[in-house]
């Protein structure tokens, strides 16, 4: 069989990772693999003009997966000013077939060909053959998906389901509610569930709740470019005792979980639940507590069923990559 060459890319609002995959060498092995700041370029034709430069070694085939909606051939990229085209990109860079689908889809995509390593289980549950797949990832935003069985292998229904209205739960989420809604209008679990909504969270905490600020933590805030680590950071230092860090990550681990459940039941995600983004692997001492499933199985009269749901999250920071590799390289989404 001759060797084929395929372009991979994990197009975030923050991070853009592009990678040159062959047939031959397989999902784990790229031949190339470079990291941009996707607010440094204009576009992602010009990541992947540079990408090539570099690789030296053009590609027949392209997948991207993308953090936003994808509609026909056309993607727009919910936290850039960006819009790549299926037809522009093939036009562009001589692929003889291009993909764009949604990151979640791609991250979903890698989950069988991912070793059990990659993974760290939350709750066992009762896991169902061929039950549907549901998938959230904070990151940037916060990502959704849902994989149901098609027969012969597992079919993406893509979502925008990170953007539905946010519902408190209790009255410190009825008081951040209203704190969000002051400042930007429509609250959606996106708005708090995410690496945006965090240090928001935060200063609903600080100049809402009034909770003392450390002199240290301030400054760490105000030297960093994204204060989203440094809260987690600070929440997991366990001799400061940070009260307003720990806090902030409890509250949003509470609500990742509610949200988490809410796809779950939407879904009827009796295979499992998985946590991907960048997130959830840094929040692992929080999400092993019993906040997050507390939150997951706290649905009333179906709270029976959600604590048969298997959670799991995703350690493999490159697996929307991976899928998307996977997707190029014509591997199919089996049972598990």
């Amino acid at each position: 069989m001759e060797n084929h060459f395929h372009l991979a890319g994990d197009i975030g609002g923050t991070k853009t990772i592009l990678a040159l995959y062959s047939s031959e060498k397989g999902l784990f092995n790229p031949l190339c693999e470079t990291s941009y700041q996707s607010r440094s370029y204009p576009g992602l034709d010009e990541i992947i003009e540079d990408f090539f430069y570099q690789a030296n070694t053009p590609a027949e085939t392209a997948c991207f997966g993308v953090a936003g909606p994808v509609r026909g051939d056309r993607a727009v990229i919910t936290n850039l000013p960006w819009q790549p085209d299926v037809k522009a990109l093939q036009a562009a860079h001589g692929f003889t077939r291009a993909t764009l689908i949604n990151d979640l889809v791609a991250t979903g995509y890698a989950i069988p060909h991912l070793p059990a390593s990659d993974f760290i289980t939350l709750n066992k549950g009762r896991r169902e053959n061929e039950g549907a797949l549901g998938i959230i990832a904070p990151g940037t935003g916060l990502g959704e998906v849902v994989f149901i069985w098609g027969g012969t292998e597992y079919l993406p229904a893509p979502s925008e389901g990170g953007h539905v209205d946010f519902g408190p739960s209790s009255k410190t989420e009825y008081q951040l509610f209203e704190f969000f809604k002051e400042r930007y209008g429509h609250v959606s679990f996106d708005r708090i569930c995410s690496g945006r909504g965090l240090p928001v969270i935060y200063d609903f905490y600080k100049s809402f709740c009034q909770i003392d600020e450390p002199e240290w933590l301030a400054e760490e805030l105000t030297a960093a470019e994204d204060p989203a680590p440094v809260i987690v950071s600070a929440a997991l230092a366990a001799e400061k005792k940070c009260e307003i860090a720990l806090k902030t990550v409890l509250l949003f681990t509470s609500i990742l979980g509610a949200e988490a459940g809410n796809l779950a039941l939407k879904g009827l995600t009796t295979g499992g639940m998985y946590l991907g983004g960048g997130i959830p692997p840094r929040l692992l001492p929080f999400l092993e507590e019993k906040t997050f499933m507390a939150s997951f199985t706290n649905k009333g009269r179906l709270s029976y069923l959600m604590n048969d749901i298997p959670v799991k999250v995703i350690l493999n920071p490159k697996a929307a990559l991976i899928g998307a590799a996977s997707v190029g390289l014509g591997l199919q989404f089996g049972s598990l």
